[in-house]
């Protein structure tokens, strides 16, 4: 896998970018991360046993809460963006709401600006050169928003202290509890709460990747009431409990890791 980083300018909207090619057949188990992706399959794509679905050679992968295998026959060669949790929905004209815990095709949105630039990728034959095209689209479709500011800010909040109230959040964003609801499901793609669930589980990732193997240690700082509810809400999100994922990989989070 190869990371790129994104433009200056592109920096505060897409975390990075990864090129992927594999001539070998694998199934590596997937968890909620976070953050929405776009990803382009210039070869066969990625098939997804929990959803009995294949993803489309252009697919839009929106924010879940499952956690999910993903299976290659061995002639892979894709490209992804990656995004922050907030910031998708300004380039592609379309609400992540709509694909909540969803894999869809990014030509089901009927975009004409995202179609084309489908194309170009997939017209193009050298990685960064891909790269370089979807940059270039990203950046003239930048048009910062009040909300994406607002809901930007209180996920900053939650990256720090994911146990903050909703009430809370609501108020850091000058927006009534109901309205900061709405405003941050439209923008991320699920409710404030159901996302703090999934940064408290990669913030425990975190913790684990870091060697932490104290379970109430990473229950109290990730803003779990017990042990006995991390490790519930870890095998709701993981599959696994913490313990039994340490036997199967090493903890990796994606959320609260910037590959170089």
């Amino acid at each position: 896998m190869k990371i790129y980083q994104p433009t200056e300018e592109l920096r505060p909207y897409v975390r990075y970018f990864w090129v992927l090619e594999s001539d070998k057949p694998f199934s590596v188990l997937t968890f909620p991360i976070g953050c929405p992706m776009i990803i382009f399959h210039k070869k066969t794509p990625l098939y997804i046993p929990e959803l009995d679905k294949s993803q489309s050679q252009f697919t839009i992968s929106g924010q879940v809460n499952f956690p999910a295998h993903i299976q290659s026959d061995g002639r892979l060669e894709m490209i992804v963006a990656v995004f922050y949790p907030h910031t998708i929905g300004m380039f592609i004209d379309t609400p992540p709401s709509a694909f909540y815990n969803l894999e869809i095709s990014g030509y089901d949105i009927e975009n004409r600006q995202v179609n084309e630039i489908a194309q170009r990728i997939f017209d193009c034959k050298i990685a960064k050169e891909c790269i370089d095209k979807l940059e270039d689209f990203l950046t003239s479709k930048i048009r910062p928003v009040l909300n994406i500011s607002r809901v930007g800010l209180t996920i900053d909040t939650l990256l720090r202290a994911p146990f903050t109230s909703v009430s809370a959040l609501a108020d850091s964003a000058c927006l009534c509890k109901r309205q900061y609801e709405r405003v941050f499901r439209e923008t991320v793609g699920m409710n404030p709460k159901e996302y703090a669930r999934i940064v408290s589980f990669q913030k425990a990732l975190c913790l684990m990747q870091r060697g932490e193997s104290s379970y109430a240690g990473i229950a109290a700082e990730c803003g779990y009431s017990d042990q006995s509810h991390f490790i519930r809400s870890f095998k709701q999100l993981s599959g696994y409990t913490p313990e039994a994922l340490i036997k199967q990989c090493t903890p990796y989070s994606d959320l609260f890791t910037n590959p170089a």
